[in-house]
């Protein structure tokens, strides 16, 4: 029984990165100035800037504006990867014990 659950827990950490991969997270900052996406697995898909929407060519308040944002959208990928996780752990354990750990 245990053999099968680890075997299929391989195959379902597999799974779950692929699905991670799929979700898309976002956020902008400084008025639109920078924009990052990010996927769930925490990778960083794409960094816009707008140099329009800065207040100059300080190079500081770029740098500041792009940590911001990079944190905030890792923050929002983290969130959904601990969400998909608790529901891949939860359909793991058999009928009744999904509650277990505050599964739904």
């Amino acid at each position: 029984m245990f053999g099968d659950l680890m075997g299929n827990m391989e195959e379902k950490k597999a799974e779950m990165q692929k699905k991670l991969a799929a979700f898309e997270v976002s956020d902008t900052i400084g008025n639109g100035a920078v924009t990052v996406k990010a996927n769930a697995n925490r990778e960083i898909l794409n960094v816009s800037i707008d140099k329009s929407k800065l207040s100059s060519d300080d190079m500081e308040e770029l740098e500041d504006l792009l940590l911001t944002v990079m944190n905030r959208v890792l923050q929002k990928a983290a969130a959904v990867e601990a969400e998909e996780s608790q529901k891949m752990v939860s359909d793991l354990l058999p009928p009744g014990l999904g509650n277990l750990f505050g599964g739904k």
